[in-house]
């Protein structure tokens, strides 16, 4: 496939593991893997998860892209329907081949078969879910938060409505962690939202596995989020086993840690946008 070679419209990042990165997209884009966290990411940060959609210009450069590299995936914490509906990726042209890993990889939703595959929830997440309004009314740090289920695979915890949230967020760490503890979970904090989750389940793990499967000879991960870390020491571990990666920060003034461990930062959402829409350019 032709590629332009002028990269004067695409940005630079500030590291040269990351500038490698981008070379190996840019040099052999069929073999490259592009995956992506949604919210934050892919869609913008609303106070009500429910209302979360992405950015209006993020399905058409999706889609306009997906076609010249290996594979596009959605890497979410959401139940993948979640995400492929508020996504609005179903039946778009262009992304006949897109995957969207929910619950952290648990889950399997791919365009071709439009189906989800997933194995069975853990049974501390159900244990988890029915003791939490009892935690949240005895702690009292809890008012004001809200109870998120995700399809039985995750609980999540949001402290974003409470009148202090940062304070809510501080407090119900040590309880939730607790809780989660006592039936097996592990609790994995974000931008003002606790989640309570099996351990084993990550964005890393999920995204090693679909670089593998899809012989790959080069990665691009963007997130914006605590729970992103993962996916970028799993790109740190392709780097060193000879697969040239892009970490991608979807920057915000609420999460500061991957903004320092990125090559590259952009703008929110629609910086995100704004860069896949010039790489397809790029691509040809």
């Amino acid at each position: 496939m032709g590629i332009h070679t002028d990269m004067d419209s695409l940005p630079v990042p500030g590291t040269r593991a990351g500038r490698e990165g981008l070379a190996a997209i840019l040099a052999d884009p069929g073999k490259a893997v592009l995956a992506f966290d949604f919210d934050g990411t892919l869609a913008p940060i609303v106070p009500d998860p429910e209302q979360a959609r992405a950015h209006p210009d993020a399905v058409p450069a999706l889609a306009a892209l997906a076609p010249k590299v290996a594979s596009v995936a959605v890497i979410t914490g959401r139940p993948a329907e979640v995400a492929v509906r508020h996504g609005g990726f179903a039946g778009v042209p262009g992304l006949e081949h897109l995957v969207v890993l929910g619950h952290y990889g648990a889950e399997r939703w791919d365009a071709v078969s439009g189906e989800v595959s997933a194995p069975a929830p853990h049974p501390g997440v159900a244990a988890v879910r029915a003791e939490l309004p009892g935690l949240l009314e005895l702690s009292g740090a809890g008012e004001g938060a809200w109870i998120e289920e995700k399809g039985g695979f995750a609980v999540a915890v949001h402290t974003r409505r409470a009148a202090d949230p940062q304070g809510a967020f501080e407090a119900l760490r040590e309880p939730l962690t607790g809780l989660a503890a006592h039936h097996g979970l592990i609790v994995e904090p974000g931008r003002l939202v606790l989640e309570l989750r099996p351990p084993g389940m990550d964005k890393g793990v999920a995204l090693t596995r679909h670089v593998r499967e899809s012989g790959a000879s080069a990665v691009l991960y963007a997130g914006d989020d605590l729970g992103d870390l993962p996916a970028y020491a799993a790109v740190d571990g392709l780097r060193s086993d000879g697969t040239p990666g892009l970490l991608v920060c979807s920057g915000s003034d609420e999460v500061t840690e991957l903004s320092r461990r990125a090559d590259l930062v952009v703008d929110g959402p629609a910086g995100v946008v704004r860069l896949l829409t010039t790489l397809g350019a790029q691509l040809g």
